[in-house]
């Protein structure tokens, strides 16, 4: 079957920290798959819907990754790209030197458009598809370029594919691709806000007329509506409320008739996010035979009792523990707690600290000490 094979991905996150730690090098793991697979599965274009870097000014190694990628892609595939503009990136520094970077297949459509951009590619049998990038864009960007009252990004967003349907061709497969959150969508702890109070949510059925929309912004690969309107989902996970999202990119092929056939190509990850629930005890007995020791950890301890260095202990067998919980040391605010209570928790707490410390018990004697001490401060408290 003839067909037009493209390769959407997004969320790139190129720079990103989590909890001080650089994702750089399981970033270029992610992308050197991706690679891997637009050589295997010939694809015939490349979309990244958006936020390529984390930050509007990101450090030098997360350019010099971006730059071997499209080398990769462009030059040594000969594979084109179409690269929009996401909430976190900078749509100038994205879009520096874009037409001349055009005609070596690389697209890239950083600040929003004046008038609709359509970019025009064929397969490798000829056949055609239009493409129609719209960058991220808040409702304030719309009406100070386009002079239009606008006050909701879906208002936003209705007013820029008015504008594609006026000059589109009805008879030729068209895609959208877009940075936005639509209504329904499940989002993750790792994806910034792009407003409050529910303005920043667009419409799925705005995007009905296309044969298919490559969205970006959730990171969770997921369809509003029908199938061929998608979020890819970001290659890599960036929280700890993704860890059981399973990361790929999405193949989409398109035949003349517009009609569409779906694929997800899972994107291994050379580290994982999870989290491990149990006491020290269990978890460091467990941690010496754990394949997967090295992931990126979230540790929820179910110790009641203080632990002296308890982040170190954990390293010495989890070297990427990023997130520590102790649940069992929370008390619930909805108790009141009396001073007698109050007194009886910090002694106890003391009492554990000093033997983790000496590795013996308080004397009878210095247990009366501390005891009165406390006395004394909850008097002067209270």
């Amino acid at each position: 079957m003839i067909a037009m094979r493209i390769l959407h991905t997004s969320d790139w996150h190129l720079g990103r920290q989590f909890h001080n730690q650089s994702l750089l090098e399981d970033q270029r793991y992610a992308l050197q798959q991706i690679c891997t697979i637009v050589a295997e599965h010939q694809v015939d274009v490349v979309i990244v819907a958006g936020d390529i870097y984390d930050r509007s000014i990101p450090p030098a190694a997360a350019v010099e990754l971006l730059d071997e990628t499209i080398n990769w892609i462009c030059h040594e595939l000969q594979v084109p790209m179409i690269v929009i503009a996401g909430n976190h990136d900078s749509p100038e520094r994205l879009a520096f030197g874009a037409r001349q970077l055009a005609t070596a297949g690389l697209h890239v459509v950083g600040a929003l458009w004046k008038s609709p951009h359509k970019i025009i590619l064929q397969d490798r049998q000829g056949q055609r598809v239009d493409f129609y990038p719209l960058p991220y864009a808040d409702p304030a960007t719309v009406r100070n370029l386009h002079s239009v009252e606008v006050a909701t990004h879906d208002d936003a967003m209705r007013y820029l594919i008015d504008l594609i349907h006026a000059e589109q061709e009805s008879d030729i497969p068209a895609v959208a691709i877009a940075h936005c959150y639509l209504s329904g969508g499940e989002s993750s702890e790792s994806e910034r806000p792009l407003a409050i109070g529910g303005v920043e949510f667009v419409s799925p059925q705005l995007f009905e007329s296309f044969t298919y929309t490559a969205l970006g912004h959730l990171h969770g690969p997921q369809f509003r509506r029908s199938e061929k309107i998608r979020y890819s989902g970001s290659p890599l996970k960036y929280s700890f409320s993704e860890e059981r999202q399973n990361k790929s990119v999405t193949l989409v092929d398109i035949s003349p008739q517009k009609k569409i056939s779906i694929e997800q190509i899972p994107v291994k990850s050379m580290r994982s996010m999870r989290t491990l629930h149990g006491s020290l005890k269990d978890l460091l007995s467990a941690g010496s035979g754990d394949p997967k020791r090295e992931d990126y950890l979230r540790i929820q301890l179910t110790d009641t009792h203080a632990i002296l260095d308890v982040m170190s202990k954990l390293r010495d067998v989890y070297s990427n523990v990023l997130h520590l919980e102790r649940p069992g040391l929370l008390v619930s605010r909805s108790l009141k707690i009396d001073r007698d209570q109050l007194k009886r928790g910090e002694l106890s707490l003391f009492r554990d600290f000093y033997r983790q410390i000496t590795n013996e018990d308080l004397s009878t004697e210095q247990d009366q000490i501390i005891s009165q001490e406390v006395e004394q401060l909850h008097q002067e408290d209270f």
